[in-house]
């Protein structure tokens, strides 16, 4: 649209600057949350834990990048394909297994399960 504006009015001079460019960031392979939620996910739900890369964008470059927090994943309820859509919901029972899954791995990282 630029390009053609310009070759339709001579003195139209313009740049083009990206100012959103967010490079991804990854939890690294070796990381005791990974496990932990990954146990306890097949612990709750009965079921492997499968890994994606997300279609959108987290906090979680905030955390790694600015805050050094390397142990950082994007997990909990709902259909990831939904997510930030018009129509996004979660089911109740997603929400409790979620926090049971959170709840569980948070007492297994502090050392606090019985």
């Amino acid at each position: 649209m630029l390009d053609r504006a310009a070759a339709e009015t001579p003195r139209l001079r313009y740049a083009l600057q990206d100012l959103m460019v967010v490079h991804p960031v990854r939890t690294p392979d070796a990381s005791p949350l990974v496990a932990s939620l990954e146990h306890n996910i097949a612990q709750v739900l009965g079921r492997r834990a499968t890994q994606v890369a997300s279609p959108g964008t987290y906090d979680h470059k905030h955390f790694d990048r600015i805050g050094g927090i390397r142990q950082c994943v994007a997990y909990g309820p709902g259909i990831l394909d939904l997510a930030h859509q018009p129509d996004e919901w979660c089911g109740v029972d997603d929400l409790v297994n979620a926090t049971k899954v959170i709840a569980l791995s948070l007492l297994d990282l502090t050392g606090t399960l019985p």
